[in-house]
């Protein structure tokens, strides 16, 4: 990994987003995608898509994997955090399969539906715990990483990943001044692996299932059945199916419930490295602008 990683702090939102979510019982939130539609479903020429949602479960920041001491994967080194969310899926699902046929031209070219993407997505989280109520939704593009092909350097899907994601990766404090063969030790597809581990048995034996939407009456696949456990992260058929999709945000919309005589809402507009104030009353705090708005 060059030396490209370029966001220089934390969002203004991530402390509080990461407080809630961590402490929900299960942190599951609603992933909508884009689903190219033929003319007779889809709601005009101009429009050939329609909204698809569902329930996926947060698996941490990217580059910032949850501590596992059941995990039997190789770790990455500490050397970065971002703010942006992970969830896993199988290959074959819609929403993979969304996010590159949603993307814009040139971001998946090549990719051979392995690593890519770049389409538009928006995950919705509720937190209702004691002291928050507190609705996020998160706005911006998600790509998908395959295994080993995370790394490609032949793949114009990984290699374009790679650009998006280390562009809004920093370094720790606890880094050190390390430069190119630091950087060098951190890897893509090592973190693709070590989400596949981070994940219990059971979990990655479910990509060992038929595909996702088949009939049951369609005889399965060589290796594929419900219910498996896995304990060998290098199963053939599981990791053809496993993928980690990272969302990129570039608005997350923050409403506070917890005081029902005084509800509020925050957006924060991602600014980049120049970031500066565009709406009226919002303040430049690093690369995001945030402004509160009337919920």
């Amino acid at each position: 990994m060059s030396t490209t990683t370029t966001s220089q702090a934390p969002a203004p939102w991530r402390e509080d987003f990461l407080s809630h979510t961590s402490q929900m019982p299960s942190p599951t939130f609603t992933l909508a995608t884009l689903h190219p539609a033929t003319l007779p479903e889809a709601p005009s020429r101009a429009l050939p898509c329609v909204p698809r949602a569902r329930t996926c479960v947060l698996r941490g920041l990217w580059a910032t994997l949850p501590e596992n001491p059941h995990n039997p994967a190789p770790p990455n080194p500490r050397l970065f955090e971002s703010d942006l969310p992970v969830f896993t899926t199988d290959a074959r699902s819609d929403k993979a399969t969304e996010v590159f046929d949603s993307a814009a031209a040139g971001d998946v070219e090549a990719s051979g539906g392995l690593t890519g993407g770049g389409g538009p997505v928006e995950a919705v989280f509720w937190v209702d715990l004691p002291g928050v109520k507190t609705q996020w939704r998160v706005r911006g593009h998600a790509w998908v990483l395959a295994g080993e092909d995370a790394d490609s350097i032949d793949r114009d899907g990984a290699r374009k990943m790679r650009e998006v994601l280390r562009g809004r990766m920093r370094r720790t404090a606890a880094a050190g001044e390390g430069g190119d063969e630091e950087e060098g030790s951190w890897s893509f597809a090592r973190e693709v692996k070590a989400h596949f581990g981070n994940l219990s048995p059971m979990m990655r034996g479910s990509f060992k299932a038929p595909p996702p939407g088949a009939p049951v009456a369609y005889h399965t696949g060589k290796g594929e059945g419900v219910g498996q456990r896995l304990d060998n992260l290098d199963d053939a058929v599981a990791g053809q199916n496993f993928r980690v999709v990272v969302i990129v945000p570039d608005e997350v919309d923050q409403v506070d419930l917890s005081d029902e005589m005084r509800p509020r809402r925050w957006l924060h507009v991602y600014r980049g490295l120049e970031g500066d104030s565009r709406i009226p009353g919002g303040e430049a705090i690093g690369e995001w602008e945030k402004v509160e708005v009337w919920p």
